[in-house]
């Protein structure tokens, strides 16, 4: 599913204008991409979790 697919299916589900579905869906998707890169895991409960893991360097 794309984003332009959820989009325009929160924005029939719901009613809401949308740009500003599209423009929620970038700020959440934005705070998950800050937040990971601060270092922190990500907890959505009933949908899943964004964890960082640290991965050893790879041999060439």
């Amino acid at each position: 599913m794309t984003k332009k697919e959820i989009v325009d299916k929160v924005t029939k589900q719901t009613g809401i204008d949308r740009e500003d579905v599209y423009l929620l869906f970038e700020s959440i998707i934005k705070t998950i991409q800050d937040s990971m890169i601060e270092g922190k895991n990500i907890y959505i409960r009933g949908f899943g979790s964004f964890i960082n893991k640290k991965k050893g360097k790879k041999n060439s």
